[in-house]
């Protein structure tokens, strides 16, 4: 497997004029494009890093900025399209991002394992569960991205729900109503260490909730390091409504965690 350095900047380039060619007089408009270029950017940088960590060689960073670069984009199409970043009120936004890397050719210049390689992980990047059957070589770099995702998609709602000013932004929260309670789908989620169904998300408690059940799916030890020292769970518990229930599930995090460390 080789990967130039001149083929990640060719990539790159390409990204940045993509991008600008969703552009918005409408300010509020804007921002939402801006957020998921932020976005990529930072998942970039948390791949690169989590890479090196895990003793990558050059050929496989440059492979995991592209698998990143490109993880989320069919979100601009998406949000020109629908007005949203719901793939239950659009369509899966992977599979378009998809979509668009074909329709452009931009993966002509590899071979066909890397073009599987990146196919593969924009594919799963989404998914409740990757599939047992896939080769552990794709398996590698769809969990290292799922992971890098994580740690900024943390960062952007935590951000998010510190800021001052208050003003609701229904693209991060997917629309969702800010009622009381919980649905009882995602409380037992939680309690069984399963990612939460999106289908039992119905209010922001729960997708607040389904964020912090994220944890039960990263998948290295880096990873681990980085939630904790940044602290990701507990300042979305504290947005949360105090409650037994809440309570009962950060001892099942807890529990998590220390049987992590054992391991």
């Amino acid at each position: 497997m080789s990967i130039s350095a001149e083929n990640l900047t060719e990539l790159k380039n390409w990204f940045e004029n993509y991008v600008l060619s969703f552009h918005y007089n409408d300010p509020e408009l804007q921002q939402n494009i801006d957020l998921k270029t932020d976005h990529t950017m930072r998942v970039c940088k948390e791949m690169v890093a989590l890479g090196k960590q895990l003793g990558l060689d050059e050929d496989a960073l440059r492979l995991a900025e592209i698998i990143a670069l490109l993880h989320d984009i069919g979100r601009f199409e998406q949000y020109d399209r629908y007005r949203t970043y719901s793939d239950r009120k659009s369509e899966n936004h992977a599979e378009l991002g998809i979509a668009v890397i074909k329709k452009h050719a931009i993966l002509d210049p590899f071979d066909d394992e890397v073009k599987y390689l990146i196919i593969k992980s924009v594919q799963y990047h989404n998914r409740p569960l990757l599939p047992a059957d896939e080769q552990a070589i794709c398996l590698f770099y769809a969990r290292l991205l799922r992971d890098a995702d994580k740690l900024d998609i943390w960062k952007v709602v935590t951000d998010y729900y510190y800021r001052k000013d208050r003003k609701r932004n229904g693209t991060i929260e997917l629309d969702l109503p800010d009622t009381p309670g919980f649905s009882e789908e995602v409380y037992q989620d939680m309690l069984h260490e399963r990612i939460v169904d999106i289908k039992h998300v119905r209010n922001l408690n729960d997708f607040k909730l389904l964020q912090i059940g994220w944890i039960f799916d990263i998948n290295f030890q880096p990873t681990l390091d980085r939630i904790k020292e940044r602290r990701y769970l507990e300042l979305i518990r504290d947005v949360l409504p105090a409650s037994e229930n809440i309570d009962r599930v950060f001892e099942v995090i807890q529990g998590f965690f220390a049987e992590k460390e054992r391991n």
